[in-house]
């Protein structure tokens, strides 16, 4: 039989942390749980989730930030949980990136069922093939030339970012801003940086390609073929 898709649960609170990993794992869920939105990414990066419940308040930071960060790498499913109900708050998560939003005090069953249902609609759309790369979104994993490539945070998000529009040219100040957009000490040299070692890792799987070109004066864009 497959394995029940597994869940990861960023919440500080433990009454309600508690309530929902009982709900979800009587469900048949498999369900992680983490107390700080830093240590989202990383478990995400390990691949083998399939839908985040993020707490907009965490300890460490928001959880409106880590979705921002999130989305720069990942496709996966996320549903925030948040005690603020206002509008504003609502459109802001919906607007990073998450796919559902529930106000505390809530439903169990129906936070269930809104699991379920983001689930079945991200089924089948994780890995997507573009020429000799392959793309598991949800996975945070790039493969490329059939090998999975062993890549940073940055390196990975760069690549995404080539990967949307292949052939087209993304200027550095355009990468800057979608792949470091939470670091604001970084300059154009950081891009230069970064694309030359996703080009060395790209080159050790297929020495006799480059698919990353430089456009001098204009950026980067990436072949696919």
């Amino acid at each position: 039989m497959p394995a029940m898709p597994t869940i990861l649960l960023a919440e500080d609170e433990s009454a309600i942390a508690e309530t929902v990993l009982y709900a979800l794992r009587a469900d048949g869920y498999a369900v992680e749980h983490v107390l700080l939105g830093g240590a989202v990414l990383p478990r995400l990066a390990r691949g083998g989730i399939d839908l985040v419940i993020l707490d907009v308040g965490l300890p460490d930071c928001s959880g409106f930030e880590v979705c921002r960060e999130l989305r720069a790498v990942s496709a996966v499913p996320v549903v925030f949980l948040t005690a603020r109900s206002d509008e504003i708050d609502r459109v802001l998560g919906l607007e990073l990136g998450a796919d559902d939003y529930m106000a505390k005090p809530f439903s169990l069953r129906e936070l269930v069922a809104r699991v379920r249902a983001r689930l079945r609609r991200h089924e089948g759309g994780q890995a997507q093939r573009k020429g000799r790369f392959e793309v598991d979104a949800a996975a945070c994993r790039i493969s490329y030339a059939g090998h999975a490539l062993d890549m940073t945070r940055y390196e990975h998000a760069l690549l995404t970012e080539l990967l949307r529009r292949p052939g087209a040219i993304l200027s550095r100040a355009q990468l800057l801003d979608r792949v470091w957009q939470a670091a604001l000490e970084s300059g154009e040299r950081t891009v230069d940086t970064h694309v030359k070692t996703l080009r060395a890792k790209l080159r050790a799987v297929t020495p006799e390609r480059d698919p990353i070109r430089t456009h001098r004066g204009l950026g980067y864009s990436i072949d696919v073929d």
